[in-house]
């Protein structure tokens, strides 16, 4: 056992008035339900430092069957980690079930699609902390005394701003080699340094990145650009040696890159969180169009006499998906068109009906250099809404589009009567 550091509400800078509201409410109903309820990881090392956290996740000793009687908007998920997602409209409250730390496992492809017993093998407090990745990520916030508890060092480590691994950082990396992704991802974005283990263990493990699966390094990427330090975050993996194996194209990118990420980082730090128009293909274009990597368009129908499909693109390890390449295509070509705002009027109106069109406007917003363009395109779009608006309240409810009239039925007898049965 490990006497934890514990941080009483008045020594520490974390409120309640900061937690997202539906965070709250699960971590209350935890507690009022007899159960332990922690607000856990990177929300709490956010909070300390006075960033506004991406993810508010919970960590409780009540089990996914327990928390799904809890909340009827919950859903259990995950084969091998067994976790409960509770859902406030679109955001997701992730509540996990406090796990202590297993032996590895030799691992195979039919190991890896089998459901694993020591995942779900539930811990303390304590073990679950000493099973997460570094110890800035290892903080709890306890809802039932507004303390901050600290098993690992944790507090220490972030008055030093340094990255340091939980036990051995080169067995942790050989366990999840996407730990030193994000080891280094964390240090860029806090603007921490990284310990020297830490940094010695990526030197001699970072081949093993190959070893990650593509969706998840996918995934990791996406973050790094919704971050608002993607220029900052990629120069760092490339200095740790890492970006040589998941995308060696950005090694030699122009400089044309990276000041497309520039611009991408200075649009998402104007928001307190991630605005809804940073929508991933406006991300996968922030990659691919300053790297000429759109350059092959798919086929035509003329050409190949069949329609293609639309198909992805991937950039050493990192599969961009089909749907967001075909969408990028998409508002992409819409560009010089919303430049031409001397079209005809009717022209002009007929982009309100493309689906696109609010994405084709934000990347014209972060990449071009016509906010005169952009005003005049969110103008444009804010009547057109308030029009239909206006249409809809005064349209009587049975003519109103997208409701299918009932026919009547036409009464009295029929005019050519069945013959009586014999």
């Amino acid at each position: 056992m490990v006497a934890p550091t514990i941080v009483p509400r008045a020594d520490h800078r974390i409120s309640r008035r900061d937690i997202d509201p539906d965070a709250l409410k699960v971590l209350y109903r935890l507690h009022q339900s007899g159960h332990a309820g922690y607000l856990v990881g990177g929300g709490v090392r956010d909070l300390l430092l006075g960033v506004r956290p991406k993810d508010f996740d919970v960590g409780t000793d009540a089990h996914p069957g327990q928390i799904k009687k809890l909340f009827r908007n919950c859903w259990i998920i995950g084969r091998r980690f067994r976790l409960a997602h509770v859902r406030f409209g679109p955001k997701t409250i992730e509540v996990a079930t406090f796990r202590r730390q297993m032996p590895p496992e030799p691992q195979s492809p039919e190991a890896e699609a089998a459901p694993h017993a020591g995942d779900n093998t539930f811990g303390t407090p304590e073990e679950d902390a000493f099973r997460r990745d570094f110890t800035v990520n290892a903080l709890f916030y306890d809802i039932a005394t507004f303390s901050v508890i600290d098993y690992v060092g944790g507090l220490n480590d972030l008055e030093s701003r340094v990255i340091r691994s939980i036990g051995d950082p080169n067995v942790r990396f050989l366990e999840d080699p996407v730990r030193m992704l994000r080891a280094v991802v964390l240090a860029a974005r806090v603007d921490f340094t990284i310990d020297p283990p830490v940094l010695a263990a990526i030197d001699r493990h970072r081949e093993a990145i190959t070893l990650a699966a593509p969706a998840r390094l996918m995934e990791e990427t996406f973050k790094i650009l919704r971050s608002g330090a993607s220029e900052r975050i990629f120069r760092s993996l490339a200095e740790v040696g890492l970006l040589e194996h998941i995308a060696p194209p950005i090694l030699t990118a122009p400089a044309q890159f990276w000041s497309t990420l520039e611009r991408l980082d200075a649009y998402r730090r104007r928001f307190a969180s991630v605005p809804d128009t940073l929508t991933n293909p406006i991300l996968v274009g922030s990659v691919l169009v300053p790297l000429g990597a759109l350059a092959s368009r798919p086929r035509n129908v003329a050409e190949t006499g069949k329609p293609d499909r639309p198909r992805g693109i991937t950039l050493g390890l990192l599969p961009f998906p089909r749907r967001d390449v075909e969408s990028l295509r998409n508002l992409l070509a819409l560009q010089r068109r919303l430049l031409d705002l001397g079209a005809p009027p009717r022209a002009l109106r007929s982009l309100l009906h493309r689906h696109i069109l609010p994405e084709a406007i934000s990347w014209l917003e972060i990449h071009g250099d016509h906010p005169d363009a952009v005003e005049h395109w969110r103008a444009v779009m804010a009547a057109g809404q308030t029009q239909q608006s206006v249409e809809g309240e005064q349209q009587p409810s049975g003519d109103r589009p997208g409701r299918r009239r009932r026919r009547r039925r036409r009464g009295g007898r029929r005019r050519h009567p069945r013959p009586a049965a014999e």
